[in-house]
């Protein structure tokens, strides 16, 4: 497949993540950050038109001072966005960090609804680098290097006991019973409560507030109980050495199935001073954990994955620059866009209909690339090609067996 895409220079605008509000309605967050560059770190809301033209619809400038808003999900049926934007150094410092934001986007407009603190204040240097709703749009996970925090939504108050790691976390994902907490080294599964006592956060309207969400640290009168952790998850052997986990989702639309990244960069010796990286895409059995297949998709680290809703398509972005999508159920590969950007992207996501994919970097740049709703190479192409292939040989050996038995 050679798709057709388009890319869009957005000048003194570094891009670090993007969502979809509804198939043609995205928010893309970016800017420079902390650092006393000059450029503003803004929320912008995009429309797409034909032939994948974009249109900034409203921008939300962030405080000077703030950080750029380094992740994002929303939830499409509220048109709502929830980011991670760290606060002014001088409230990094005094333990205020709001790095939890709210945002709603009404008649094309961004407006903020909610602020809470999540992240353990004792390291100004962390940073919100997850946001994920669950697909029933009650549950969200934020987290930060090594602690998780899973809050009700829209109301952000917190459900569970934080949850810390020793290795790094990079990713999260729900199924409708459990949450998945990526590490660099391991997959964590936790069972989701089935009852909490935050119902009703759950369905209350959100409120602005400055104010910490309140924890058994300080005083909640609800006690917080811990997520039991129902199983732990190594890095497949098919990897080797020096293996990392990067990414890990559910499929869209069969929760028995999960998704990883795993980046390989072998230990230097004598003999080799300079070791290859390598990249996997993994599938896996998320009943048994047992890994059903594995696919090296090339020599560079991979930056950023993400699953279309559909379920079909599976697209990474790669540290050699380059975009690459798979079919999700044989993880052939379908596409593959070289040097989509200057830079490594931090982001990529599909819309809603999964008709569009978008990948953002921080060379000031997105890249707009249209999906045809039918692909060559993708496994229900692939089954009618087999199919026809059989029918073909068939009736070759019928009319070899018996002349005259075909009407032509």
């Amino acid at each position: 497949m050679r798709p057709k895409h388009t890319q869009h220079p957005l000048p003194s605008f570094p891009v670090y993540s993007c969502a979809f509000l509804s198939p043609n309605e995205m928010v893309l967050g970016g800017g420079g950050g902390a650092s006393r560059s000059g450029i503003k770190n803004k929320l912008r809301l995009y429309n797409i038109g034909e032939d994948r033209i974009i249109e900034l619809k409203d921008e939300y400038e962030l405080e000077k001072g703030e950080d750029a808003p380094m992740s994002m999900a929303s939830y499409s049926e509220s048109k709502t966005v929830v980011c991670g934007v760290n606060s002014v150094e001088e409230k990094l410092l005094k333990g205020e960090n709001e790095n939890c934001r709210t945002f709603s986007i009404t008649n094309s407009k961004i407006q903020l609804l909610q602020t809470t603190n999540t992240l353990n204040m004792s390291d100004v240097e962390d940073f919100q680098k997850v946001t994920t709703i669950s697909p029933d749009g009650t549950l969200l996970a934020v987290a930060g290097s090594h602690d998780l925090s899973l809050l009700a939504f829209p109301s952000l108050q917190p459900i569970a006991e934080t949850i810390h790691t020793d290795k790094e976390i990079y990713d999260v994902s729900f199924s409708s019973k459990s949450v998945v907490v990526t590490t660099t080294h391991k997959l964590l599964v936790y069972t989701l409560p089935t009852t909490t006592s935050s119902t009703s956060a759950v369905t209350s309207s959100p409120k602005k507030s400055k104010k910490k969400p309140k924890t058994t640290t300080n005083g909640q009168s609800e006690k917080l109980h811990a997520l039991e952790l129902s199983n732990t998850v190594e890095l497949p052997s098919v990897t080797g050495e020096g293996s990392t986990f990067r990414a890990g989702r559910y499929h869209p639309q069969n929760e028995q199935l999960f998704y990883t990244v795993v980046n390989v960069v072998p230990p230097r010796s004598r003999k080799t001073k300079s070791a290859s990286r390598k990249a996997y895409v993994c599938k896996w059995n998320a009943h048994t954990w047992a890994l059903e297949k594995s696919r090296s998709v090339g020599d560079g680290s991979i930056t950023c994955l993400d699953l279309s809703l559909d379920g079909r398509f599976l697209a990474f972005g790669s540290s050699d620059l380059s975009i690459g999508m798979l079919d999700a159920k044989t993880l052939s590969p379908l596409a593959s866009i070289l040097k989509a950007h200057e830079f490594p992207m931090t982001v990529l996501k599909f819309n809603p209909s999964s008709s569009l994919l978008v990948s953002g970097s921080p060379d000031n740049s997105i890249r707009v690339v249209s999906i045809p709703h039918t692909i060559a190479g993708s496994s229900s192409g692939f089954f009618a090609f087999v199919l026809l292939a059989i029918i073909i040989l068939v009736l070759a050996l019928v009319a070899r067996q018996y002349p005259g038995a075909l009407p032509w």
